[in-house]
């Protein structure tokens, strides 16, 4: 059992990943597909007159202001555009994938966050119309149902609150929870980058081992969106599942690639060993 994360970020194509995808799936690898939408709610946002805002908590953390506004136009990029179009390409691949989002059948659970804080001008400030949650439940029995029946599960935020609501939950965390409440014996992470590199934006820096009893030394390395890639493989190995690899999306036979061990291996010591 795999999940795997492809981002959202410019500069990656979903041609290479669905042909993997693809050959695998035909071989009998069973897998989740969780995917973002970040460039593409952007380029949305920016086209709609309503332009991305992003913040950062006083950890360091980077992420999407949600307003009212901003969760619409979230929900149309994310499922609209990118879960629409890896869905059809994957059936045009000859895989029957279908498109879910976390609020279907209540696949992803989450916990609206009452406020939030940020730094902004140097200051800590309090934020309390963001529409964000984090996953606190997983529908594996759904999941399991379609993995039975042969359909590949093509699925990404946004995730439902217990009253229904809506919330923008981080799709690297979310793949975690997927992959922990599958039990997979592996989770990908697939981004713009070869992994988590040690002199940003450098690619031939790539750190290889990331053991999660050390997790914070790496964290200093990590910028922007990477810190909530490695917090999300940190908790995924946490909750079970055997590694984690921070893996290439741009590159020929991505999954393939990062299967074979190439990327960021973040793991707990015992694998190793």
């Amino acid at each position: 059992m795999l999940t795997v994360k492809v981002g959202g970020a410019a500069g990656i194509g979903y041609a290479e990943l669905v042909r993997d995808v693809a050959r695998l799936w035909r071989a009998g690898t069973r897998m989740v597909l969780v995917h973002g939408g970040s460039h593409e709610t952007s380029e949305l946002a920016t086209q709609l007159g309503h332009p991305p805002r992003f913040v950062t908590s006083p950890s360091g953390y980077t992420s999407r202001y949600t307003d009212c506004a901003t969760l619409d136009i979230f929900t149309l990029a994310v499922q609209g555009r990118v879960n629409a179009a890896l869905v059809g390409q994957l059936q045009a691949a000859g895989v029957n994938a279908v498109g879910l989002s976390g609020m279907d059948g209540r696949v992803l659970g989450a916990r609206r966050k009452s406020s939030v804080r940020v730094v902004e001008d140097g200051r800590v400030r309090i934020l309390r119309d963001d529409h964000t949650g984090t996953v606190d439940s997983v529908n594996a029995g759904l999941l399991g149902l379609l993995l039975a029946e042969g359909y590949l599960p093509v699925l990404g935020p946004p995730a439902i609150s217990a009253e229904g609501v809506p919330l923008n939950v981080d799709a690297d965390r979310a793949a975690a929870a997927v992959a922990a409440a599958l039990g997979a014996e592996r989770l990908l992470i697939l981004s713009n980058v070869p992994g988590l590199l040690a002199r940003f934006p450098d690619e031939s820096s790539l750190v290889k081992s990331v053991p999660i009893d050390r997790l914070d030394d790496f964290m200093a390395l990590a910028e922007g969106r990477m810190r909530k890639k490695l917090l999300g493989a940190a908790e995924a190995v946490r909750s079970g599942v055997g590694s984690v690899v921070l893996g290439d999306a741009r590159r020929p036979d991505p999954v393939s690639h990062a299967l074979a061990g190439n990327g960021t291996l973040v793991h707990a010591e015992a694998v190793l060993q």
